[in-house]
């Protein structure tokens, strides 16, 4: 869509288009942010088989701390690896920064169930007051 101003026979046309290009180029890019950063939800940061359970409550784990405890005996608090020294102190600074009292325990099948029972110990020492464990929605392997 071309638009002439003045008299016709100067020969130069002004074009009053919007070029589309840098815009779809922009919403492009956001789009991939938006795809990469939604993936990125928070994961355990180990390679974890869950428990299968018949049901499952949704949660919304942004406001949840998530510790995960690997078959190894490994602990990742909100992915990440975590020393055993560090594990409670590490627990008390995440439980401030995200302002809850929550945490969900994700366990490998394999992991040890005593360890598991120390984490959440550590856990309420450091002030978490709820716990869930994570599972999923599938047939449990009896």
């Amino acid at each position: 869509m071309s638009m002439k101003i003045g008299n016709d026979d100067d020969g130069e046309d002004i074009v009053a288009e919007i070029n589309m290009t840098p815009l779809i180029d922009v919403m492009l890019v956001l789009l991939i942010i938006f795809m990469v950063s939604s993936t990125a939800a928070i994961e355990s940061g180990m390679d974890i088989e869950l428990p299968k359970t018949a049901l499952t409550n949704k949660k919304d784990d942004a406001e949840i701390l998530v510790i995960a405890l690997g078959k190894d005996g490994k602990v990742a608090i909100q992915g990440k690896a975590t020393l055993p020294e560090d594990i409670t102190r590490k627990i008390a600074s995440e439980l401030k920064t995200l302002k809850t009292d929550s945490v969900i325990l994700q366990g490998d099948t394999a992991s040890n169930l005593g360890r598991a029972v120390e984490l959440m110990d550590m856990a309420k020492v450091a002030g978490a007051k709820n716990f869930s464990i994570a599972a999923e929605e599938g047939t449990s392997k009896n």
